[in-house]
């Protein structure tokens, strides 16, 4: 039973070379790494994951401020992701990357992705540029997303604000950045009104499970609504497990998430190999579950999300590495020739 890896992040080349360009060579204090494909097959089998849904994390877009260049730089990413998933549709997924925070160009982007491409799901930025997600002025995103029944994997991005000396934002600012989204999701009743939409929060939710409660409590002082309903919602997102697998993390998730509701992530290759080994045992040996429920976290839950990922076939005769490096290299022609005009 392979593990199913919902937090794997995707850096292709030509998206580092326009963050280089942009002078970004980080992201959330920690330096943006080398990826290709054939390095998040071997990171997978020691990790004992056999399917991987492939994301571009922060910064995103976000760097690009037109809005029509943003949006061709998202389709371009797409268009190399599916690539990659086509070469071998048993090995990967890949949530679709979405030019927030301008709203109408996001929703094309992601009934393309999804009706076209195929993506299992958008990825969607905490805060893009400083908007948060559930702010107002996206319900043309979210109607879009609802009718589709979508998953939509939200990651942390840099704080709106200046870093604190000493303090690396991956460490802290992330988790408080999507714990701000769910937040907000919850308070303006995004939850509510668009009940089709999984929403997955990182890193076990950031600060959301353990500080459930006292949020519900703000939410209930600020709009009237019953604390019961409110936890409902706060519980009703789905969980992974990057960087959260530890004794002090899980029982604060494990008891607060609906049943069915937590997904294995390693965070690869923000995360280096010893880190995502080590909060991989620490789901191995954790107490609290039993094998059926570790077999859920790793496996069964995803697969309820992403029912695709227990039928895809494998790929024909041609090697894998050999298929991967065709298909993409078809697309990163394609996409630097848009990029290109579009510039």
């Amino acid at each position: 039973m392979m593990r199913i890896d919902t937090h794997h992040h995707a850096v292709p080349s030509f998206y580092r070379d326009l963050l280089r360009k942009a002078g970004i060579d980080e992201a959330g204090g920690r330096a943006v790494p080398d990826w290709s494909p054939e390095a998040s097959l071997t990171t997978m089998a020691e990790l004992g994951v056999g399917t991987a849904i492939l994301s571009v994390s922060a910064p995103g877009t976000t760097f690009v401020p037109n809005p029509a260049d943003a949006a061709a730089l998202a389709r371009e990413v797409n268009e190399y992701l599916a690539a990659v998933v086509a070469a071998q549709p048993d090995r990967f997924g890949f949530f679709a990357t979405i030019p927030m925070p301008h709203v109408k160009e996001s929703a094309a982007e992601a009934v393309r992705s999804l009706d076209e491409l195929h993506a299992e799901g958008v990825i969607l930025l905490a805060n893009a540029a400083g908007v948060y997600l559930g702010q107002d002025g996206q319900d043309d995103l979210f109607a879009a997303l609802d009718a589709r029944s979508a998953v939509v994997f939200i990651h942390p991005a840099d704080l709106p604000g200046p870093a604190v000396p000493g303090v690396l934002p991956f460490a802290t600012d992330f988790l408080l950045d999507t714990t701000r989204a769910a937040y907000l999701l919850v308070h303006n009743e995004i939850r509510r009104r668009y009940p089709n939409i999984k929403f997955m929060l990182s890193h076990a939710g950031g600060f959301a499970p353990y500080a459930s409660h006292r949020m519900a409590i703000g939410i209930t002082s600020d709009t009237g609504r019953g604390l019961t309903d409110i936890l409902d919602d706060f519980a009703g997102f789905y969980f992974d497990t990057a960087l959260s697998s530890t004794a002090a993390a899980l029982p604060s998730l494990l008891a607060f998430a609906k049943p069915g509701h937590v997904t294995f992530g390693s965070d690869f290759p923000f995360a280096p190999i010893v880190a995502a080994r080590l909060f991989a045992a620490g789901l191995e040996t954790y107490p609290g579950l039993d094998d059926d429920a570790r077999t859920a976290i790793d496996r069964i839950n995803a697969l309820r999300l992403f029912p695709r990922l227990g039928t895809a076939a494998p790929p024909a005769a041609e090697s894998t590495v050999d298929q991967i490096r065709h298909a993409v290299s078809r697309a990163v022609m394609r996409g630097v020739t848009r990029l290109a005009n579009a510039r």
